[in-house]
């Protein structure tokens, strides 16, 4: 009998199916009409085709980036949760490895479905019941996009809220992670911060942010690690909301640094900052940057 049951538990493993982008993208839909209902429940204007013109992309994205984008609207649902007096929650985080199961981008959209409709019994918000739809021919880059498209609608329904201080604490996120990879790699780090730019603005910091994932993409291609072309998000004229998007992208970027070298460990939520101004951001991403460069090579870290 137990061999039995075994068999029959190896063959439910085998034979599960992998979730589909069409799958996966109407779960981001379901998102997409919860978020519209609460900008109409709110009152707010929704500058939809803006927001595609501006975030659009189609570059050839790893299942890692779509991932930091649902991270980006968990902590995004935290601020929505704070201005509304509800207590604040842990985004759900995971180990870094070098290639992300897509799979997981499906777990998240329940994670978020799931906030947005606690927020609204919280909040006495009736809504109406969504059904599922079917796509067709979705790739997984209409899924990053749809998901970026929520995000910054996030912006719009949290009026703005995504300031300075907010991408200060991801900058300081991927800081201790890049002091992790030297200290694994016995790099002596005697870096110390540049002084401020004065009159620095978040297109500036955003400049030097893609200068760190240039850094990341020369690593990544000597350990022969499949790197991701981001030229496409220089738009021009970034606010600081495109600088906490590709914040989050280098940090995608830097988990596949990590779990190279050997680190399994999470990179932690972000502190709560206030009052910081992009050129104290820029400042931080400028020593990212050079504590990046002291790092030649990552085949010392095996």
């Amino acid at each position: 009998m137990k061999t039995i049951i075994l068999i029959l538990l190896l063959t439910l493993g085998l034979s599960a199916k992998s979730i589909t982008p069409n799958e996966v993208y109407a779960q981001v839909m379901l998102i997409t009409d919860e978020i519209h209902h609460l900008l109409k429940h709110y009152g707010i204007e929704h500058d939809h085709e803006g927001i595609i013109k501006r975030t659009k992309v189609s570059s050839k994205l790893k299942p890692r980036n779509t991932w930091q984008i649902t991270y980006e609207i968990m902590v995004k649902i935290n601020i929505l949760r704070e201005e509304y007096n509800l207590p604040l929650i842990e985004p759900v985080n995971m180990t870094p490895v070098l290639n992300l199961n897509p799979d997981l981008v499906y777990e998240q959209t329940q994670r978020i479905l799931t906030e947005l409709e606690i927020f609204m019994i919280r909040k006495g918000i009736k809504h109406p019941e969504h059904k599922t739809k079917v796509y067709k021919g979705k790739t997984p880059i209409d899924v990053y996009n749809a998901l970026t498209h929520v995000s910054k609608s996030f912006d719009e329904l949290n009026k703005g809220i995504v300031t300075p201080s907010y991408v200060f604490g991801e900058q300081m996120r991927l800081y201790d992670d890049i002091t992790s990879i030297v200290q694994k790699l016995h790099i002596v780090d005697k870096t110390i911060p540049k002084k401020k730019q004065v009159g620095a603005v978040p297109a500036d910091v955003f400049d030097e942010c893609m200068n760190v994932l240039e850094k990341v993409k020369q690593l990544q291609i000597g350990a022969g690690i499949d790197f991701v072309d981001f030229s496409e998000f220089k738009k021009g004229n970034e606010s600081a909301s495109e600088v906490y998007t590709i914040t989050q992208m280098i940090i995608a970027e830097v988990q596949t640094l990590k779990a190279y070298v050997g680190i399994d460990a999470i990179t932690p939520a972000s502190p709560k900052y206030n009052t910081k101004t992009p050129a104290e951001v820029g400042q931080l991403v400028s020593w990212n940057l050079r504590k990046l460069n002291l790092i030649q090579s990552l085949n010392k870290g095996r």
